[in-house]
């Protein structure tokens, strides 16, 4: 069954895969990627998901934290947090191959009532382990549906509350659990999360974060903190700076467009910043990208 979902995702990927080997499916949430060679250093902050690797080796860090992912293991982000990644190991002949999921809260809440009661896990918000039978087997029926676009509205909405289940039963259940419990500092800190990626380019207030979330500031600034490792001020403007670098780096944005696009009313100020992340100023960055 392995080999058969690793077949399917890669032909589909073949046929689909954009500039950056991502190739994203009519299943919302869905998407295969495919890379030929090692990458370069990779930014974002991703939302809950789940990445199946079928092939290659992918290397993953946040803050101090690092994770190496192998063929025929998952990685379960279950917060907004930032990452640094990798992949490592591809070649033509046998490219890296990932299956990614979105996790959907509103489909774990319901599950989650459904289940009954069970131990959630804290801790860290990025976790490794082997990819169970249940959840490659529900990922391949629903990447089969792609082959056969009109059965995607009637099967999708079932076959991707069984991917969520077999997640929730399976090793990784504990650390997803928190997201679907109503009320969960998770979900609170989540409502100010979206807040920040609506508006990431307006001023930051904090209040208005605090509210959406329904805590007090001093409770907001710890739990927000706890969830995603960042302050909201960094986390804003991690957002920022990654989004001007896809503006540059793809859309083909001067560097002061990119800085006012995302917020930045000093490009100097901007310069300083995007060194500070990306280890690199932002003229730098778009000469080593071009080479490359």
């Amino acid at each position: 069954m392995t080999q058969t979902l690793l077949a399917t995702a890669t032909r589909f990927a073949e046929a689909h895969a954009g500039e950056h080997g991502v190739a994203m499916t009519p299943v919302p949430g869905l998407a295969v990627v495919r890379e030929t060679m090692p990458t370069a250093l990779q930014y974002a902050i991703n939302r809950p998901l789940v990445a199946l690797v079928l092939q290659g080796r992918k290397h993953v860090a946040m803050g101090a934290s690092t994770f190496d992912l192998h063929t025929g293991e998952s990685l379960l982000i279950t917060a907004d947090v930032p990452t640094v990644s990798q992949i490592t190991e591809a070649n033509l002949a046998k490219p890296y191959i990932s299956i990614v999921f979105e996790i959907d809260a509103a489909v774990v809440a319901e599950l989650v009532t459904e289940m009954g009661a069970a131990p959630f896990l804290a801790g860290t918000p990025i976790r490794v382990d082997p990819t169970e039978s249940e959840v490659a087997d529900a990922a391949l029926r629903l990447l089969r549906l792609v082959d056969r676009p009109a059965t995607i509205p009637i099967l999708q909405t079932q076959l991707l509350r069984e991917l969520h289940f077999w997640l929730l039963s399976g090793r990784h259940g504990g650390a997803i659990r928190a997201l679907g419990i109503p009320g969960s500092h998770a979900q609170r800190i989540a409502r100010a999360v979206n807040l920040i990626r609506s508006e990431f380019a307006a001023p930051l207030r904090v209040e208005q974060l605090a509210s959406a979330a329904g805590m007090g500031l001093s409770a907001f600034h710890e739990h927000f903190r706890a969830i995603t490792s960042l302050t909201p001020l960094q986390f804003q403007k991690k957002l920022r700076l990654i989004e001007a670098r896809r503006l540059m780096l793809s859309a083909g944005e001067p560097i002061s467009n990119a800085a006012y696009s995302v917020g930045y009313e000093s490009v100097p100020q901007f310069t300083r910043e995007y060194g500070r992340l990306f280890g690199v100023t932002p003229a730098r960055d778009r000469r080593q990208q071009s080479v490359a």
